[in-house]
């Protein structure tokens, strides 16, 4: 499932339903994991159930990261506020995926062997750049509250662009991971290469009509 299709023929309809849409959108951020449960439960998983559970909540990590980055143009676009009312909360579901991801990774394949961390980012560098992925999304998760943009004034701007950043890391890590089929993680960067793309023409529009 890639991030195209989710940005337009999911939240792109749903703009229409008025005081549902926020409601509608967290279900269908939920959906994933409700779906993911189900399967745990019917033991439909596959020879390596810690292996998918691990490459699904990574996936949906970086598709809710893309989809949260879509916002902002799917409002310029399309005019509606919609958007980035919800902005934040997609921004969220991503850390709790992120979360979920790590969490299976401490659990299952680490058997929560804490002090094995350190050990892991020093030997696998893929797991460093994942990790300094998570590490950007709980930042950034901790300042999503409307006091601490109060509190941090112009800075939360500064420190928020570091999404786009926790996105390259995520790609990097998941085309790392993947190594041979790396099909699906060449789209997401793909996609990522295009929202970057439509930010920094906006800048430099906004720049040229400032210095006119």
């Amino acid at each position: 499932m890639s991030v195209g299709p989710l940005c337009t023929a999911v939240f792109v309809p749903i703009t229409g339903m008025g005081s549902l849409f926020k409601p509608a959108v967290f279900f269908v951020v939920l959906l994933p994991f409700g779906l993911l449960v189900l399967r745990v439960l019917q033991n439909s998983l596959g020879p390596d159930p810690a292996q998918e559970l691990a490459i699904e909540t990574g996936e949906w990590t970086l598709r809710l990261l893309l989809i949260t980055l879509c916002m902002t143009p799917l409002r310029q676009l399309t005019g509606r506020l919609e958007f980035v009312r919800v902005r934040r909360m997609v921004g969220l579901f991503a850390l709790f995926y992120a979360s979920v991801h790590f969490l299976v990774w401490i659990s299952f394949l680490l058997s929560f062997r804490w002090f094995a961390i350190a050990e892991e980012l020093v030997e696998r560098p893929y797991i460093t750049v994942g990790f300094a992925a998570y590490l950007i999304l709980i930042a950034l998760g901790v300042t999503s509250p409307l006091a601490m943009v109060r509190k941090l004034g112009r800075n939360w701007k500064r420190l928020h662009r570091l999404v786009y950043l926790a996105a390259i890391l995520a790609v990097i890590h998941l085309l790392w991971i993947l190594r041979t089929n790396i099909s699906e993680a060449v789209i997401y960067g793909a996609i990522l290469a295009i929202l970057l793309g439509y930010r920094l023409a906006s800048y430099v529009g906004k720049q040229n009509r400032t210095a006119r």
